[in-house]
């Protein structure tokens, strides 16, 4: 067969030509991503014709190669077409500074320094090419450094001082302040930190506040960033845990401590892990970070002077219709056991009013809700609605489960108005607006009353957030209610500093028989186009080009939502019996370029739906859902994790109950914890940062199967329970390397951990891989999850192929 050649090319297609082989039958064409040595090309077609069209972006090469087919064999197959680039995404990348770290060491100083994405113009066996770098030392030149962004003066002191100069074209262009190495005199750095004071809750118990989640933003443009830190009581709850919290409260500080400002969340804002999502991105392209939030009547910033004294304070701007109704921001809808109690009392009485009773989906008595015999007419009088009241939580709730408490159901917020705030990196309030989706009820629609565990206010008040790339090249803000059994996502830009809805999602609820005996995570929403993201989403989400055309998807678990708001697929699959069933809901997700010898990207996700599930695990093509491989659980599997921890095994391992290759294949390596991740070691493989803070006192370990402990800190502690974080992971300073953020034990200051190896690889700083800045954006969701970059990145990675 003669070579390919191309007919057409556009921005959005390419179409490739090839004379016809008097042999052949048919032709099968051949795609792929990279032209890696082993790589798996996926067939697109079969044709008679002797000329195909790719319908993908241009904005990244294409290999093609076609295969002449006869008798069903092929006979021969052409060289490698490699297409050329034919559009060009503008991506909105942060300004940063050079994020020159200076630290000691055992002997002498270490230097780490950022190179920007925009001054790569090649690559080589070891990293990319493009600008080099000049180091100083006490205003003279030391050293001239081409092949990485980092240097060790092994003759440095902690009294030296260091700059770094930029080299374009041979020519200096920039040159950095001069630093001395961190006041520490060890491989740290302290951000300290104003811990809110103690409280106390409606029922007199006392609380106190340890650091939790962070972000990070540049709030003033100059090119450093601020650091975000969410605070958490020690009362918190998970959304099903019933109790009083504390405030959440949310800091933005400067590097040396200096706390700008603080939002108080306010009463209204019930505290825990799935109810402050607060996302710090750019949104409206000005070069300063604003932060997007939930809020409600009550939530007000706090501002500090430099002196660290309160300046001033101001609520958050209520809606017209609100303050016309009355709400105010001095209410208070925490739930007291009373306030419940009489909750319940006006929802027995308009029983005949629900919709779902209207429409006769619903029983029409609660006595056939109940299972037992009608006692009462309807509509109910107050004194009869009392009785079925104390029968529901004294009989009926106690007879479905023995954990339940309902007389002492208290702390929640199940009424009063919701909001949507972008705050200014100031502090300063740009817009707040409605919440895009109510709570409609306590959550008797959402099945929080429908399970064996009665939980009212449970599945009605899971949220969501993150930050895509819905365009391209610009960020817009996400926002999401529920993922059982309705779920709803809303994207919006701020491009205009105000809140522009870009599409709107909501899969409607799975439909009950009887909303208090019934399950209602195995079925569809209502919604007929929608309606199969019911129940499919994690306690986190993805945002990631799934198929290739330049603009990001929104993985929401077992389901991808395409950038322009339609469902892109939600995954099925057959139980053992042949039941055709959602994979459904679970605790931990990775979106990645799992397998670099395969196109596109991978998702590994476990699954908790146990015998209701098709899979117990999965790793899953990206674009398509389709299962590469995974294994069918009785039981939830909990969490599972991706990452280079055996650098001789191609592609990223996966793991839950076993260490496997990407191609499913059993390893011999030590399983590894399932927590977190860090890119912390020189040869760019995947380290494990394995604790769980259950009294405050296990701080974590670094660690790999091939260098065991490599790191443990001491001093410190991780956040979430037996999720064992670290405040935030991410490449924030120095070179391509992650920084390890995380609490002294007594949250008196974030330590921030550098890894001072040197490193022969030169790569931009990953903050310029939009899925991975994305992904930092949305690591502080409920249950906090890693990122990675949109390229392969291990010891072996492909530098070619370096987006």
């Amino acid at each position: 067969m003669t070579r390919l050649r191309i007919k057409e090319f556009d921005k959005d297609h390419v179409t490739i030509q090839w004379d016809a082989n008097p042999n052949a039958d048919s032709y099968r064409i051949y795609w792929a991503d990279k032209d890696t040595l082993v790589m798996k090309y996926k067939i697109l077609s079969e044709t008679k014709e002797t000329e195909y069209t790719l319908k993908r972006s241009t904005h990244v090469s294409h290999y093609l190669k076609v295969a002449s087919v006869s008798g069903g064999q092929e006979i021969s197959i052409s060289s490698v077409l490699k297409t050329s680039i034919g559009k060009t995404f503008h991506e909105q990348l942060e300004k940063l500074s050079r994020g020159l770290m200076v630290v000691k060491r055992q002997k002498g100083i270490f230097l780490a320094w950022r190179l920007m994405k925009d001054e790569v113009s090649g690559y080589s066996s070891t990293g990319l090419t493009g600008t080099d770098f000049i180091v100083y030392k006490n205003g003279e030149l030391l050293t001239t450094v081409t092949d990485s962004t980092n240097f060790v003066d092994e003759e440095g002191t902690s009294e030296d001082q260091y700059s770094i100069g930029v080299l374009k074209d041979g020519a200096l262009v920039e040159r950095t302040k001069e630093m001395c190495a961190f006041r520490s005199g060890a491989n740290y750095i302290d951000l300290p930190l104003k811990r809110p004071s103690d409280g106390v809750t409606p029922a007199g118990e006392v609380y106190t506040y340890h650091a939790n989640d962070m972000s990070v933003g540049d709030v003033d443009g100059d090119g450093e960033y601020e650091y975000f830190v969410k605070w958490d009581p020690s009362n918190s709850k998970d959304v099903s845990q019933k109790g009083y919290t504390g405030n959440c409260f949310i800091d933005c500080y400067k590097l040396e401590g200096r706390l700008l400002w603080r939002l108080d969340m306010g009463v209204n804002i019930r505290s825990g892990a799935h109810y402050t999502q607060f996302m710090v991105y750019d949104f409206n392209g000005d070069g300063k970070a604003e932060m997007a939030v939930k809020t409600a009547p009550g939530t007000k910033v706090i501002y500090y002077d430099e002196e660290g004294k309160v300046e001033k304070e101001a609520y958050i701007t209520m809606p017209d219709n609100d303050i016309d109704g009355g709400y105010t921001n001095q209410d208070d809808y925490r739930f007291s056991a009373e306030d419940y109690y009489e909750h319940l009392v006006t929802v027995f009485m308009n029983w005949h009013n629900h919709s779902m009773v209207i429409d006769k989906t619903w029983p029409q008595t609660l006595e056939e809700c109940f299972g037992i015999e009608k006692r009462y007419r309807y509509p109910l009088r107050r004194e009869d609605a009392i009785k079925l009241v104390d029968y529901f939580l004294d009989v009926y709730a106690p007879s479905r489960s023995e954990r339940i408490e309902l007389r002492h159901f208290e702390g929640f917020i199940i009424d009063g108005p919701e909001y949507l705030t972008m705050f200014s990196g100031s502090g300063e309030e740009l817009e707040t607006i409605l919440f895009p989706y109510t709570r409609e009820d306590d959550g008797l629609l959402w099945g929080d009353y429908s399970m064996r565990r009665i939980e009212p206010a449970n599945r009605v008040d899971r949220f969501l957030s993150g930050v895509a790339y819905l365009d391209g090249e610009r960020p817009y803000l996400i926002v999401c209610r529920g993922y059982y059994t309705r779920t709803t996502v809303v994207a919006y830009d701020f491009f205009e500093n105000r809140f522009r809805e870009y599409f709107n999602i909501d899969s409607g609820h799975v439909r009950m028989n009887n909303p208090f005996m019934d399950n209602a995570h195995g079925g569809a929403g209502s919604d007929p186009v929608y309606g199969r993201l019911a129940g499919q989403g994690n306690h986190s989400l993805s945002t990631a080009d799934v198929d290739g055309d330049g603009y990001q998807e929104i993985i929401y678990g077992a389901a991808v939502i395409d950038h322009d708001g339609s469902l892109l697929y939600s995954s099925y699959d057959y139980l053992p019996d042949g039941t055709y069933a959602k994979l459904g809901h679970g605790d931990a997700m990775h979106v990645a370029d799992i397998n670099p010898d395969r196109p596109g990207l991978e998702i590994f996700q476990v699954f908790e739906g146990a015998k209701h599930a098709p899979y117990g695990y999965a790793l899953r093509d990206a674009e398509t859902g389709e299962v590469i491989f995974g294994e069918y659980a009785e039981t939830d599997l909990g969490r599972c994790m991706v990452g280079d921890v055996s650098p001789k095994v191609r592609g990223l391992q996966t793991w839950v109950t076993k260490m496997q290759s990407v191609k499913g294949e059993v390893l011999p390596a030590k399983l590894l914890g399932t927590n977190f991740s860090i890119r912390w070691l020189p040869d760019m493989s995947t380290q494990i940062i394995d604790g769980v803070d259950l009294f405050g006192s296990h701080a974590g370990v670094i660690n790999d199967n091939t260098h065991g402990i490599i790191f443990a800190p001491e001093g410190v502690a991780t956040n979430n329970g037996t999720k064992g974080n670290p405040c935030l992971v991410a490449d924030i300073f120095g070179d391509w390397r992650e920084e390890l953020l995380i609490r002294k034990s007594d949250s008196s200051a974030i330590r921030i951990f550098f890894n001072t190896d040197l490193t022969n690889h030169k790569l931009y700083t990953l903050m310029h891989d939009i899925q991975y800045r994305t992904g930092i954006a949305w690591q502080n969701n409920c249950y906090n999850q890693p990122c990675y970059p949109k390229f392969y990145f291990a010891s072996d990675t492909d530098w070619e192929y370096v987006l």
